[in-house]
C-alpha cells in the first residue's frame, strides 16, 4: 500500500492500493460510519424524461460515502464499501446509496473521528514490502545479480560472470560458476544476516544450482523461483512473483501463529488468559488486556450481523488502556485454532 498523504490529527489518510493484502488490511481498518472517497462509477440517466428520451450510462465520478457495511472476498479481487453519498457533483443526489469497488490501483481517502492505535499499526504495516530481510539472486551459467529487498523496491548489491568458453558445436563452463555464485552469497548472507534467500533462473539452471548447494546450510533459506532471462532487469519480474509474496505472506503468518500459540501456551497453564466474547470484554473493561488476538472472521461475522458495536467497544478499551490489540487471518492454522476459542482471545497482564 502506498500512503501519499496522512494526518491524523485531522483524522484522514489517503493511500493507494497496491496488492491483494491491502484489500484485506482495508477491510478491517474501515468501520461504519467512516468516511470514503473514491473514484467510482455511477449509473445516470440522461435525457428528457417527459418525452421519455432517456438513456442510462455510467459515468466516472468522485464520491464520498459514509460507510455502512464493508466485504471484502479475497477470491473476488475486491472490497466492496456501501453507504450513503454525502459528497458528489450536483447531478448525483447526496443521500442516496452508492458501493465504491475497491480493487488493485485503486486510490481512497479515509476519515475518522478517531484512528486507534491498532489501525495506525495496520497502515504503517501495508507500507512495508520489506518486513523480513531477504536477498534475490538472478542468474544463469554466464551471470548473475544479486540484490537486497528494500522498503523503497530493491538496491542492486553486485554481479558476477561466468568464465565461458564458447565453441562452434560446444558450450561449456571453464570453472563451476554454480559454486562461484553460492560462495558469494554465502559472503554477502554473513554481511546481510538474511532471512530468505530467493535464487530466479530461466530454464533449467536452478536444477543445476541445487546440485552444487545440497547439504549447504543456505538451504534452509533459499526459495527457488522462474525467471525469463537472468539479466540486472530481471529483478522487476521476480518481485512480481508469486514467490517472493509468498515468501512475505509466510513472515506475517507465523508472527500471527506464534501470537495465537503464545495464548494456548497460558491457556494451557491456566496463567493470564481470557477467551470468547463474554469473557474478554469483562478482561478489557477492567484494563488487564495486554495482547487482545481478533479472528478476521468474527470481525466480517459480527458486521454481517449488525452487531459489531461491543467488539469495537472492545478493541478500542484495550487500545486506550494501552494494550495491543492484533487481528489473525483465520486462513491459517494459528487463526484456525482461534476460530475454536470463539474467535477471540488475550494475554493478560495480571490474573482476574
Amino acid at each position: 500500500m502506498r500512503v501519499d498523504k496522512q494526518d491524523y490529527k485531522k483524522g484522514f489518510v489517503s493511500l493507494k492500493i497496491e496488492n491483494l493484502d491491502d484489500l484485506w488490511y482495508l477491510s478491517n481498518i474501515i468501520e461504519k460510519n467512516d468516511l470514503v472517497s473514491s473514484i467510482t462509477f455511477r449509473k445516470i440517466k440522461i435525457g428528457d424524461t417527459e418525452d421519455r428520451k432517456t438513456s442510462i450510462v455510467k459515468k466516472k465520478v468522485y464520491i464520498t460515502l459514509s460507510a455502512e457495511k464493508v466485504e471484502f472476498s479475497k477470491y473476488s479481487d475486491t472490497l466492496r464499501i456501501s453507504g450513503v453519498i454525502t459528497e458528489a457533483p450536483e447531478d448525483i443526489p447526496r443521500g442516496s446509496h452508492h458501493t465504491i469497488n475497491a480493487e488493485l490501483g485503486s486510490e481512497i481517502k479515509i476519515i475518522k473521528e478517531e484512528w486507534l492505535n491498532y489501525q495506525k499499526q495496520k497502515i504503517k504495516e501495508s507500507t512495508k514490502t520489506n518486513p523480513t530481510n531477504i536477498l534475490v539472486c538472478t542468474f544463469d551459467r554466464e551471470q548473475a545479480h544479486l540484490f537486497k529487498i528494500t522498503q523503497q523496491g530493491y538496491e542492486h548489491v553486485h554481479s558476477l560472470s561466468g568464465d565461458v568458453q564458447k565453441k562452434m558445436y560446444e558450450t561449456k563452463n571453464t570453472t563451476n560458476f554454480y559454486k562461484e555464485i553460492i560462495n558469494s552469497i554465502k559472503e554477502t548472507d554473513k554481511k546481510q544476516k538474511s532471512d530468505h534467500i530467493i535464487m530466479a533462473s530461466p530454464a533449467f539452471y536452478k536444477d543445476e544450482l541445487k546440485k552444487n548447494i545440497e547439504g549447504n546450510e543456505l538451504n534452509k533459506k533459499i526459495v527457488f523461483a522462474t525467471c525469463s532471462d537472468a539479466s540486472k532487469n530481471a529483478i522487476t519480474e521476480v518481485m512480481r512473483r508469486p514467490e517472493l509474496k509468498n515468501v512475505l505472506e509466510k513472515d506475517r503468518v507465523s508472527k500471527e501463529v506464534s501470537l495465537v500459540e503464545d495464548l494456548l501456551k497460558n491457556i494451557s497453564k491456566n496463567q493470564k488468559n481470557v477467551y470468547g466474547l463474554e469473557q474478554t470484554q469483562k478482561a478489557a473493561s477492567s484494563g488487564a488486556v495486554q495482547t487482545l488476538l481478533v479472528s478476521d472472521k468474527l470481525i466480517q461475522r459480527l458486521r454481517e450481523q449488525e452487531n459489531f458495536e461491543k467488539l469495537e467497544k472492545t478493541m478500542k478499551i484495550v487500545d486506550q488502556s494501552g494494550g495491543e490489540v492484533k487481528i489473525i487471518s483465520a486462513d491459517h492454522q494459528g487463526g484456525e485454532k482461534l476460530e475454536g476459542l470463539g474467535g477471540i482471545g488475550a494475554t493478560l497482564r495480571y490474573e482476574i
